[in-house]
Formats: structure tokens, sequence, C-alpha cells
């Protein structure tokens, strides 16, 4: 919007020609997302613990999270209020890939506020019934990604980059709309899943989507597309403002989740923030490198799948709980550790990603 209007302006007053450039709408783009998260936390805080929508906690967990019931939750509204709104302003809404990614990002929030919805205002302890929810999450992530399919100036829009390697990018053809879906639906609920322990899940979302920043930017660059043997997409430098919205609401938001945490995300912040991922991944070309980056969502994902598969095959459990952050915390970790362990983990993982720009 705001890019439109710097155009514009930019014919009277020559400053104003700085909204053009990418780098200073990555800034402000930032402080923006940061700026509104800090201002409304309080207020929005102080609205959920008036209507008393609280976290509900499980008994059969561990016993120190029994402390946390009643605290606010649905607090994604801020992370994605803060989130839009700096596109909104910053990006260049003419730009596909940014279209795509609002409608994403409202969409599975959406979806996510419907399930809080039934848990906490209607005090339903299932939310929206896993059916319904996975129904809903395949419609929008089936579109986004025949709409991306369908959309492509080129093939390599719809091939896959192979990491540590020169050149070497199948064309998947129409099974891309299957993998760009698996994608985007298994990073909502990969993030979803992670989110058990106060700022666990959007420290990860924050290192992953600055690092997504990067990828956005060297794609989008003629430049370093070719010197770095990656595919260039001129749309994708716009992605560099999502991404850096997304890390300035979520630093913003972790102000108020950090251990104790003051509020939680809940689903309508945990699946937009994951099916975001996913999507910016694919449009990026770095869906393999969002499986390293993202190690922490996928160990988080894979501990719940074993945890399932080996009760219902064995009747036994592989982990005292699942997800396996509160395998640890059962085993004497205080949450502080395993969060923060979780943290450089995820720092590490996002370096080994962003080497494969250069490893090739």
């Amino acid at each position: 919007m705001l890019v439109w209007l710097g155009e514009y302006l930019t014919q009277y007053f020559s400053v104003f020609n700085v909204f053009s450039y990418l780098t200073f709408r990555a800034i402000v783009s930032t402080l923006t997302a940061l700026g509104l998260s800090l201002y409304f936390g309080p207020k929005l805080i102080r609205a959920l613990q008036r209507m008393q929508i609280g976290q509900t906690v499980r008994d059969d967990g561990p016993q120190s999270h029994l402390s946390k019931s009643g605290t606010p939750t649905m607090g994604g509204i801020l992370i994605l209020g803060a989130i839009v709104t700096s596109i909104l302003l910053w990006t260049d809404l003419s730009n596909r890939y940014v279209q795509i990614l609002l409608f994403v990002i409202i969409s599975f929030g959406l979806i996510g506020f419907v399930d809080d919805y039934r848990k906490v205002i209607r005090k339903d302890p299932n939310g929206l019934i896993a059916r319904w929810k996975y129904f809903w999450q395949t419609v929008v992530g089936l579109l986004t990604a025949f709409f991306i399919y369908a959309t492509a100036a080129s093939p390599t829009e719809t091939s896959l980059l192979i990491p540590f390697v020169k050149d070497v990018m199948p064309q998947l053809g129409m099974f891309y709309i299957v993998f760009a879906y698996l994608v985007i639906v298994g990073t909502s609920n990969a993030v979803n899943l992670t989110d058990g322990l106060d700022g666990l899940a959007i420290v990860p979302t924050i290192l992953v989507a600055a690092a997504f920043a990067v990828f956005a930017y060297v794609t989008g660059n003629l430049n370093f597309s070719e010197y770095l043997h990656l595919p260039h997409l001129r749309e994708a430098s716009e992605l560099v403002i999502v991404c850096t919205a997304i890390v300035g609401a979520g630093l913003g938001f972790l102000w108020f989740n950090t251990y104790p945490a003051q509020v939680f995300m809940g689903d309508v912040g945990s699946l937009a923030l994951g099916a975001a991922l996913g999507v910016i991944a694919v449009l990026v070309k770095q869906e393999i490198v969002l499986f390293i980056m993202g190690g922490v969502f996928v160990v988080e994902t894979l501990s719940v799948i074993l945890q399932v598969g080996s009760y219902k095959l064995r009747g036994q459990r592989i982990f005292r709980m699942a997800p396996i952050h509160h395998h640890y915390e059962l085993k004497g970790w205080p949450e502080p550790r395993v969060i923060v362990r979780f943290w450089i983990i995820s720092i590490v993982l996002v370096l080994i990603g962003l080497a494969t720009l250069k490893l090739r």
C-alpha cells in the first residue's frame, strides 16, 4: 500500500524513493510488526483475561503445567494481526506471491480460530473435530498448491531443488500439487504440535522465517541467484517483507510468551505460522531445506507418529509422553532447559540450512 503511495509521491519529493528499496522495507516491516505486537499485546492480554479465555491444561501431563491453567490463549490473533498489517503496508500487493501468503495466513488462521473458539469459549475439549480441521486444511492447502501450479510462469516454479547439489532440479509435473500440499499442511500441523511450552514454537519460527528472508532475497536477485546456482524467481523478492514481518511479530509475541508465559498463541497462531513457512518454502524452492531448518518441528511430529503407531501396534509407548518436549519434562528437565536447548538446536539447523546456499 505504502509502496504505491511512495511511487506516486516520488515525482514530487525524491525522498519517497526510499520506499522502492527492498532492504528499507524489510527493516520497517520488522519494526512495524514488532511495534504493533508490543503495543497491542498488553491490551489483548487484558481483553482475553476479562473474557476468561484461558488455557485448559491436561491433568495427565507434567504437573508443572497445572499452574498454567487459565493463562490467556488465542494470542496468535496478535501475531497474525501484526503480520497482515505489516504486509499490507510494506509489500507490493500486486505481487502474486504476496497474495498467496495473505490467503494462506488468513485461511489457516480462521481454521485455528474456530478450533480455539470451540475449546476455550464453548468449553468443548475436542475443539474443531479433527476430521473437519484436516478437511479445511486440505481444502486450503490444495487450492493454494493448485493455484501456484496453474499460475507458474516457468517449469522452474514446479520443480524440486536438491540442496548441496548444483543444477539438479527434477520436474514434478502434476505431482507438484500433491507435494506442495503436503509441505504446507504438514508444516502447519508440525508447528502446532511443537507449540506446547513457553516460547518453544515461536523462536524456531522466527529463525526459519529470518533464514527464508535470505533465501527470498538471493532468489529474487538475478546476480545472486546466478552466482549461487539458484533458480531466479523475480517475484520472490517481495517475500523478504513477509518473512521480516513474521520475525517482527514473532519477537513481539515472544516478549509476552517467554517463560513464564503471559499468553499462549493457540491454534490460531500455530496453524497459520506453520502454513506460512510451508508456502514460503514452496515459493522459494527450498522445501528440503525447510525440512532441515525446521528439524525441531520434524522431530516433534515424528515423536507423535511413533508414539501413536507403537501404542496401536505393540501396546507400548516409546516416549513417556509425546510430543517429545513433554518426554524430557517427565524425565526431570526443567521447562526452561527444554526450551532453550531446543532453541539452540534450531539455531544450528538454520545455520546448516543457510550453508546450502554456498555448499553445492
